[in-house]
């Protein structure tokens, strides 16, 4: 029976190893998925000021138009002032005209100070980038450095499963059907009884039940957990005794 439990002890810390180590790989992806979204967010912010940019481009692109218009037409009606017969009319136009150039006076002011906030933006735009560039350089070192772990980690636990095929061969048919629907629900799903009390929930188990685990040497369920449980003393070789 010490045999078999050997086995079954076995196979457990295979399972136990593989717990842990797909544990302990689980923050991976969650990290990666962290650093992507913060590459995410700096990319949506220097293509917001790339957006705020081209805005501002097509305003004073679309300003410099209308300038270029207004002064067209101003040069029309000045053209046309020589040509009005009455004082009235004559009046009316040059009135105009004067009214066409302090608008465009207007406009060329804004267009200055659009002009200023275009280079500003600009500006912006190019302090993103290499804010971006240098802290995309650092996240893709991150980013590699956790794919290499959780790399190292499948494969480690792809030895361990092959691992386990070899262990769990050894292991005694009835006993690995128990300890197996015991592991789909609780890990460890076998665990030692200490001086009555189950290590697995720390619960006292009938005294009857743990002499019997002691004389046997064999295996039986706790009645508190529901887990595999034997008596140390069956996985101590007589010397330890």
């Amino acid at each position: 029976m010490r045999e078999k439990l050997k086995a079954l002890a076995e196979l457990q810390k295979v399972d136990l190893e593989v717990a842990s180590l797909r544990k302990a790989a689980d923050v991976h992806p969650r990290q990666l998925a962290e650093l992507e979204r913060e590459l995410g967010a700096a990319r949506s912010a220097i293509e917001a000021e790339r957006n705020r940019v081209a805005d501002i481009e097509r305003q004073k692109t679309t300003l410099e138009q209308n300038i270029t218009d207004e002064k067209d037409k101003v040069k029309k009606w000045e053209a046309r002032l020589a040509e009005q017969r009455s004082t009235r009319e004559y009046s009316a136009l040059a009135r105009e005209i004067d009214i066409a150039k302090k608008a465009n006076q207007t406009m060329a002011d804004e267009l200055v100070e659009l002009s200023k906030t275009l280079g500003a933006a600009r500006e912006a735009v190019k302090a993103k980038e290499t804010e971006f560039a240098a802290r995309q350089e650092q996240l893709s070192s991150r980013m590699a450095e956790l794919r290499g772990k959780q790399s190292q980690a499948e494969g480690q636990v792809k030895t361990l499963e092959g691992k386990r095929s070899e262990v769990s061969a050894r292991v005694d048919p009835t006993l690995l059907r128990r300890y197996e629907t015991v592991r789909k629900k609780k890990l460890p799903a076998m665990v030692g009884v200490v001086n009555g009390t189950c290590q697995g929930c720390n619960m006292n188990v009938p005294p009857q039940l743990y002499n019997n685990l002691r004389v046997s040497l064999g295996t039986d369920v706790c009645p508190s957990c529901n887990r595999i449980i034997y008596a140390i003393e069956a996985l101590e070789t007589p010397a330890e005794k």
